[in-house]
């Protein structure tokens, strides 16, 4: 329920007379009101309040002391269960804030190990790169000396025709010199054996007449 502007002065003159006399400034800086209000309002909360007083000089002592043992033992209660309600509220603030406390302990520590664990991630990622290269580039090498031996084999290979195609020109050229030799050669070597074939036929014939005579 909304309060009406002249409790909220009423209210606010009450809290700040506890430790102070209210002032128009005061009150209406507490009160959320204007000035003319805080002016008006707070003058008539004085004057009820004096009035109060007054009939309050006029009541017997005896109800004075009770009424002043009733305040003093409820304003002991309320200042026990008031103390007792702060330190239940600062008992439960700083649990809060020792899990508070804890809570970010453990985030921080959970962050400083998956920073960890990336660091370490990100090195041996980084390591099996280089030694990927290493052996990408082993392979490159590799690769160009076996091209380099091959281009050798082919040079080698190539040679080895050419040689053997020269041989074997060679040789064709041989076979043809020696059988050009060997028809030169072999009339003569027919016609010398006729020759002497015949020359031994006649000298058997010869010899055979002197025998024939001598008889």
């Amino acid at each position: 329920m909304t309060q009406s502007v002249k409790d909220r002065v009423y209210a606010a003159a009450e809290r700040i007379s506890a430790e102070r006399r209210p002032t128009v400034s005061t009150v209406r800086s507490a009160a959320g009101v204007s000035n003319a209000d805080a002016t008006r309002y707070l003058k008539e909360w004085s004057e009820e309040r004096q009035a109060a007083g007054s009939q309050l000089a006029a009541t017997p002592a005896t109800l004075l002391e009770a009424s002043a043992r009733l305040a003093g033992t409820a304003w002991a209660e309320a200042s026990a269960l008031a103390d007792e309600r702060h330190a239940g509220v600062e008992a439960t603030w700083v649990q809060e804030r020792k899990d508070r406390d804890a809570e970010i302990a453990e985030l921080v520590a959970d962050l400083d190990r998956v920073t960890e664990e990336k660091d370490a991630a990100v090195s041996g990622l980084s390591t099996q790169v280089q030694e990927l290269q290493a052996q990408l580039g082993a392979l490159a090498a590799e690769l160009e000396e076996s091209r380099a031996t091959e281009r050798a084999a082919t040079a080698e290979a190539a040679e080895a025709g050419t040689k053997l195609a020269a041989s074997a020109a060679r040789d064709t050229a041989m076979q043809a010199a020696y059988a050009a030799l060997l028809a030169r050669i072999t009339p003569a070597q027919t016609r010398a054996t006729d020759q002497g074939a015949d020359q031994a036929t006649g000298h058997a014939g010869d010899q055979g007449t002197d025998q024939i005579e001598d008889q």
